[in-house]
């Protein structure tokens, strides 16, 4: 038993809220499950599982038995015999792709009616997945609505993704990879805290957006990779290769392939080996007669970001920028497809004084193909380069941190009133952004 023990009503009994609702009820909490549908409802109360999933089975049955674990039709009994209700109910795909929220809403009313006449502290958990913005926009405004209640006064709301998956859904319960509780004014209440907390993994407490975004990102990272390595499974069976095998070896590299490195929005990719590569192996696709959209669009994808990059910068209404950074990353002169370099160009081609400083990159140091690629991209570049960060604070009126040296930092405590900083890669966290700061993804 985790916590105290919590009466809670879990609204939709499909996947997600049946197997939340006999989870709770194997913890030792007291647990209504709400759903229009009788055929589910009478179900649970016989002691059956509504979905097949492993495990399932004996938990409703012990539940049921132990008196813990009943189903209802009746919503407005479900939350008076309650401390906390979690909506469950599906949001299904319209035709045009959007989210359909009909179900939502009315178990949102339902509840809000129910809470009308109650005195005591009431939490509203939403567990559907949702878009960013929902909970605030949409929950938040028709509860208080219905039930004539002040959210955060008299009632308190939260979003809490589920991470579980189908055929493993209890064991993703029991072991989840992280728990989120998005919140309005960012503490997590306490029949939240004793439902979820607990558990060996981290618990974290987000704003309502960061938490229903984080579920989507999450669904659409575990397609991408799906794809990904369907995608290197068609080249590798085109080319008399095991794609299992190069996968395999593939996930052997913890430090770079499977690891948060490359996972942090911010500046777009570039250097002498990426760009080069993809256009390479999607060229050979494109021979083999393959289609390979996901390893196509990464390409795309870049230009996007550097177009937004570049539209950053220009809508500031600023004629003088300070580039910091021309190397395609911190810590080396490769200025070979660096988006640092594309982004000076441009801005160049239309007009803008620039003033460009990277301690790593010097004319007079300088060999090969680098330094031609450089010279052939920009060929006035040595009046654009200057020696100091104190340089580009003095010229621009706009500074551009384009790869993440420690000293461009200084930037930030040296800005002069009303200059502009726009951060493409990340380069001080939330906590420590001054006025007129602006990224790229943040």
């Amino acid at each position: 038993m985790r916590g105290g023990t919590v009466r809670v009503a879990i609204f939709g009994l499909g996947y997600v809220g049946s197997v939340t609702a006999a989870c709770l009820a194997h913890d030792g909490h007291r647990v209504f499950g709400v759903d229009s549908n009788t055929t589910k409802v009478t179900l649970l109360n016989n002691g059956q599982s509504p979905i097949v999933e492993e495990g399932m089975a004996s938990m409703i049955a012990d539940a049921v038995d132990a008196g813990r674990l009943t189903g209802t039709d009746d919503a407005a009994e479900a939350v008076a015999a309650s401390d906390l209700a979690l909506v469950c109910v599906g949001t299904p795909s319209l035709k045009n792709g959007s989210i359909d929220l009909s179900h939502v809403r009315q178990v949102i009313q339902e509840i809000g009616a129910a809470l009308r006449d109650r005195t005591e502290p009431f939490t509203v958990v939403v567990r559907s997945t949702v878009l960013p913005g929902t909970t605030r926009h949409v929950v938040l405004p028709l509860l208080e609505s219905r039930s004539g209640k002040k959210v955060g006064a008299d009632v308190d709301v939260c979003f809490v993704p589920e991470f579980l998956r189908e055929g493993s859904a209890v064991a993703d319960y029991f072991d989840p990879p992280k728990t989120v509780i998005g919140t309005l004014e960012g503490h997590a209440p306490r029949a939240i805290l004793d439902l979820f907390d607990g558990f060996d993994a981290p618990l974290i407490i987000a704003d309502l957006e960061t938490a229903e975004l984080t579920k989507y990102v999450d669904n659409a990272w575990h397609a991408l990779k799906v794809a990904f390595a369907n995608e290197v499974g068609r080249v590798a069976r085109a080319v008399g290769v095991d794609g299992r095998r190069v996968m395999d070896l593939f996930t052997e590299d913890t430090k770079l392939n499977i690891s948060a490195k490359y996972l942090k929005p911010g500046q777009a990719f570039g250097g002498s080996c990426l760009p080069k590569d993809l256009r390479a192996l999607t060229h050979h696709a494109q021979g083999l007669d393959l289609d390979v959209p996901v390893l196509a669009s990464a390409l795309r994808s870049n230009a996007a970001h550097r177009q937004t990059a570049f539209e950053l910068v220009t809508d500031t209404g600023a004629k003088r920028i300070g580039l910091l950074g021309l190397s395609f990353k911190g810590g080396t002169d490769d200025v070979r497809e660096s988006p640092m370099m594309d982004l000076a160009e441009r801005l160049i081609g239309k007009g803008y004084d620039v003033r460009i400083h990277d301690p790593f990159v010097s004319l007079s140091s300088l060999l090969g193909t680098n330094r031609e690629f450089l010279f052939e991209q920009i060929p006035h570049i040595r009046g654009l380069l200057v020696d100091s960060i104190e340089d580009i604070v003095e010229h621009a009126e706009t500074i551009v941190v384009g790869t993440g040296h420690a000293q461009f930092k200084d930037a930030l405590t040296m800005r002069k009133e009303g200059q502009t900083v726009i951060d493409l890669v990340g380069i001080v966290d939330g906590d420590h952004r001054p006025g007129e700061y602006r990224g790229i993804c943040w």
